[in-house]
């Protein structure tokens, strides 16, 4: 009977999206006979609550009985919540209204441990699972972002390894200082990990997608690139590679807009307020001492040795980030392909040819003749890239210094040997980020410096 109701109260939370989590802990005395005692009545409020559920919701206190005792306690508990409970819905919440009568005379109490959370809305959906918005009561009603990974061990195993990597960062930098996504808390609920974050808000691909693919000012690319270089030369700092950087996986602090109206292309525009931003998803990042995968990286961005599996670590995200700057200039992705000999072919055409050493050093032969990318510039795929992509160079919008500037920074990111791309700490100094600090709009007065690096707090 008690699995029958489980059964039900799993289902009906999860069709109002809420998890159910409440847990009691009694105190009985072993001269009355150790017998549990509940209280005539009592509430418990709980769509959500952030503490482990192995840890804290299904724990009683050491000082409450033996292991025996305290196991029969919850039995005692769910059977008293099976045989005397009245759903109500009010708003978000769920609430539980128990009836139960004393099982003892001993003396007693009871302390709840719950905590009302509520839900706000769903923030996004994946093969992974969801993301909810959620007030947590027990920050002063703080909204937060629940991050709820699916009972499938591949992606349980895989958000284990994401909380083993946001407490790496969290210890190196618990200041927030370095513009990588603060993780609150964790939990495991009935096989489901969840991930409790600080609360972003759009992501700089869904605000561009929003905005009819308006590309960013050069103002506001370079304010961008300077936080992503930052904060992925902190994940470098410590060993650690991303893997995984792409534009949605950059989220705006605060994502307001101002609107106004291009008369020429009779259309409504939006400009981001505050081009504030922090890298997130770190459920690909691989420590240095790690296994690492031989593909990784979401296509558009993934850089040539991986394409022919040469071997990758920090370059590779130095090659994401080239292919980020100048979708943010341009509006569009620099490799729109799915293919690994078109994506290569397309390097070559903006790039310029693939090194004879990597070409002869890859397992990849079948890409290549005589030393040569194989690539027939005559058929319907050779058309496509011939038409679609150009050099580098003449896509620039604008002959202005700073223009070529960040061409030239994206140039060096989008080097082919590993060993001769730019490296993050060297990207900070260039020329393209001399001016970083004059505009007001996009950055806040107050900064401070760690080294001869700019840190500015928003």
């Amino acid at each position: 009977m008690f699995e029958v109701y489980s059964a039900f109260v799993s289902f009906w939370a999860k069709t109002k999206g809420c998890a159910l989590i409440a847990s009691m802990t009694a105190n009985w005395s072993s001269k009355e006979g150790s017998a549990l005692c509940l209280p005539p009545l009592f509430y418990i409020i709980a769509p959500f609550s952030y503490h482990s559920f192995t840890r804290n919701v299904l724990s009683l206190p050491d000082s409450v009985g033996s292991n025996s005792e305290r196991g029969w306690a919850l039995v005692l508990i769910r059977l008293s919540t099976l045989l005397h409970c009245v759903f109500l819905h009010q708003s978000r919440f769920l609430m539980l209204l128990f009836f139960s009568p004393p099982l003892s005379l001993s003396c007693f109490f009871f302390s709840l441990y719950c905590v009302a959370d509520e839900i706000v809305s769903t923030l996004g959906e994946g093969t992974f699972g969801r993301v909810m918005q959620c007030i947590d009561h027990r920050r002063g009603g703080a909204h937060v972002a629940l991050k709820i990974i699916k009972n499938v061990e591949k992606y349980k195993e895989a958000a284990r390894l994401e909380i083993n990597v946001l407490e790496k960062i969290n210890e190196k930098d618990p200041d927030n200082k370095f513009l990588c996504v603060q993780m609150y808390d964790w939990f495991d609920y009935h096989g489901h990990m969840c991930i409790s974050f600080e609360l972003l808000a759009l992501s700089t691909f869904d605000f561009l997608k929003e905005n009819n693919y308006l590309p960013y000012s050069i103002g506001q690319v370079r304010h961008m690139a300077y936080q992503i270089c930052l904060a992925v030369k902190f994940l470098h700092d410590n060993k650690l590679t991303h893997t995984d950087l792409k534009p949605e996986n950059i989220l705006f602090v605060n994502s307001d807009f101002t609107m106004s109206y291009n008369v020429e292309k009779k259309r409504e525009e939006r400009t981001v307020k505050s081009t504030a931003v922090r890298v997130v998803d770190f459920g690909s990042a691989t420590f240095d001492h790690e296994h690492h995968s031989t593909i990784v990286s979401t296509r558009h961005y993934r850089a040539p040795e991986v394409i022919l599996e040469l071997g990758w670590s920090h370059p590779c995200d130095v090659w994401s980030i080239g292919c980020i700057l100048f979708e943010y200039y341009l509006g569009f992705t620099l490799f729109q392909t799915h293919d690994n000999r078109e994506h290569l072919a397309m390097m070559e055409r903006i790039l310029g040819p693939v090194p004879s050493r990597m070409i002869r050093k890859t397992r990849k032969q079948k890409y290549f003749y005589r030393g040569r990318l194989d690539w027939d510039e005559s058929s319907s795929a050779g058309k496509y890239v011939r038409e679609n992509c150009k050099p580098l160079r003449r896509y620039l919008l604008s002959e202005a210094e700073e223009h070529h500037q960040l061409f030239d920074l994206i140039e060096s990111m989008l080097e082919y040997e590993p060993s001769k791309r730019l490296a993050l700490a060297d990207s900070l100094k260039h020329p393209f980020f001399e001016n970083l600090g004059i505009s007001e709009s996009l950055l806040s007065k107050k900064r401070i410096r760690f080294g001869d690096e700019k840190v500015f707090r928003f």
